[in-house]
Formats: C-alpha cells, sequence, structure tokens
C-alpha cells in the first residue's frame, strides 16, 4: 500500500518481486504452488465476505484496477471474482468516452456505474483515465469540451486531484470503501507478452495496434502513474502497487487485499426481530407437521 502524504515511488518498486526474503529458499514451482492454494482460500472467502456484504445492505465496495497494456487486469478480476454470486457483483470497463460522456464532468460516467449497497463494483480503469491518458495525450483534453480557462489552467492536473480525492471522501463517508489497485509491470515483461500474442494465432484477438502505439510512451505513463498514485492515496481510498510480473502472486495478492478490506468493515447478518421469529418458528411447525 502507498502510504498517504509519500511518494509512490514505482521505479523502486520491483514488477518482478516473488515474496520477499521469507520464500527465498522457496523453488519457483512450489511458489506458485503456495499462491494458487492461497488464491482458492481467498477466493472462497470472498464468496462467502460478499454474502455478508450483501446481506448486510449497509456497505458497498469499488475496486478500481489501472495498468498499462497486457498486466494482466481482465484476468485478475476473472480469477478472484470466480466464486462470488454473479448478482453482488457489478464490472465496467472504461473507454474511449461517447459524446454524450463528454457533454459532462469527467467524473459522470463512473458516478453512473457505482455499486449500490450490498455489492461489489469493479472499474477497469475509470476516472483516473482523465489524468493519466489525458495527460500523457492533451489533444484528448480538447475533446472534452473545457471552458478555455479550466482547459490552459496549469492547475488543471492539481485541481482534477483534488477533486478525485473529494469524490472518494464522499463515497466513503457514505458508505462505498473504494480500494484500488496499479498492476505494476515491467517494459520487458510487456513486451514478452505482446509478443504471445502476435506468435500465436489463437491470441491474435487480443493485440490491437494501438497497445504497441502507446508502449512508445512508456515513460511518460511512468511519470504520470508515479503523480496520480502519489497525489491521490489516501486513508480512505488507498493505492495498492502490486508486482504483476508474475500472474500468480499478482492475483493471490489482490485478492488477499480484497478480503481483507470487506473483513475489517467487521460486517454482520441482519437481527431478526420478534415478528419474523413467530414467522419462523410458525413455518418451521407448519412444515415439520407435513411429514
Amino acid at each position: 500500500m502507498v502510504k498517504p502524504g509519500t511518494a509512490a515511488n514505482l521505479a523502486k518498486r520491483d514488477p518482478g518481486w516473488k515474496g520477499g526474503s521469507y520464500f527465498k529458499d522457496l523453488a519457483t514451482d512450489d511458489l506458485k504452488a503456495l499462491a494458487r492454494n492461497r488464491l482458492q482460500e481467498f477466493v472462497d472467502d470472498l464468496a462467502a465476505a460478499q454474502e455478508l456484504l450483501w446481506a448486510s445492505d449497509t456497505y458497498s465496495l469499488l475496486l478500481i484496477f489501472q495498468a498499462l497494456d497486457a498486466a494482466g487486469k481482465d484476468g485478475t478480476i476473472k480469477h478472484i471474482m470466480s466464486g462470488v454470486n454473479p448478482q453482488g457483483c457489478q464490472v465496467f470497463s472504461f473507454k474511449q468516452p461517447s459524446p454524450e460522456e463528454l457533454d459532462h464532468t469527467f467524473l459522470w460516467r463512473a458516478s453512473r456505474a457505482l455499486p449500490e449497497r450490498g455489492r461489489i463494483g469493479i472499474f477497469n480503469r475509470s476516472y483516473y483515465e482523465d489524468v493519466l491518458v489525458v495527460r500523457v495525450h492533451p489533444e484528448y483534453l480538447a475533446r472534452q469540451q473545457l471552458p478555455t480557462e479550466v482547459r490552459t489552467s496549469k492547475r488543471i492536473w492539481k485541481d482534477r486531484f483534488d477533486d478525485i480525492n473529494s469524490f472518494e471522501r464522499h463515497l466513503d463517508r457514505n458508505g462505498t470503501k473504494v480500494v484500488k489497485f496499479f498492476l505494476h509491470l515491467s517494459k520487458e515483461e510487456q513486451r514478452t507478452r505482446f509478443l504471445r500474442r502476435v506468435e500465436n494465432p489463437d491470441r491474435y484477438w487480443k493485440f490491437s495496434p494501438t497497445d504497441l502505439a502507446e508502449r512508445a510512451y512508456w515513460d511518460e505513463y511512468q511519470a504520470v502513474f508515479e503523480d496520480a498514485i502519489t497525489k491521490t492515496s489516501t486513508a480512505w481510498a488507498p493505492w495498492y502497487v502490486i508486482p504483476a510480473d508474475h500472474k500468480y502472486l499478482l492475483r493471490t495478492l489482490v485478492a488477499g487485499v480484497v478480503v481483507h478490506t470487506i473483513n475489517q468493515l467487521d460486517l454482520s447478518y441482519p437481527e431478526v426481530g420478534p415478528e419474523k421469529l413467530e414467522a419462523v418458528e410458525k413455518a418451521r411447525a407448519q412444515l415439520l407437521a407435513e411429514r
């Protein structure tokens, strides 16, 4: 977790981290097996936690995933949510904004997709694109039809960070817990994954020429991620930088954070009142009488 008020320090965080000194004596296959077993435990725990979240109908959970292409967002979401009741989970992928969305503030389309109480909402990319990709490509800012004094202001990115922090504080105050993940992929591992896509006909569908075009802006993206994470990791909506070069560790770490977050809410099943208890007893007696 990026401690609020401290730098994200992405350059010093190892995307290929494999568990640190505690696991240094484990062979890779053993580490993979350990991580996958732990992942399954977390998936089972998450299924139970999600049911409790749904039953309590007080909090909701918003998971935000940001990363460069091929970092593993889709696969991570698929694996950690594999045991969750689909009725209690919703996933939104934010791509290029529509004309209608451009006619509103940059937070508008995300506001419409927020999870209701009892649900887990997942943003595969999010409003953070407006302080990331839009910052790398200033021409996108021109399409947002902003007042000239806003679009040309030297404070625009600071103001957007302030807006995001206030928005997330508002969500937290009203029962939506926000947890943000940056999947930290190395440039070499991204190259390897892109090669797999272009060398395997079964993976051609996963490749887009724009992926390679965006790779040319690698350094620029590292800089804007560094700034955005540093400025918006807060006590109420923390950022987690997850090493993404090894998918088996990536998925396990994310699942662990999600389970921990729900468990920290100290939820409980709703208490049943006297009238409901009486109805339950009558139902039990009636059903037993049918034997």
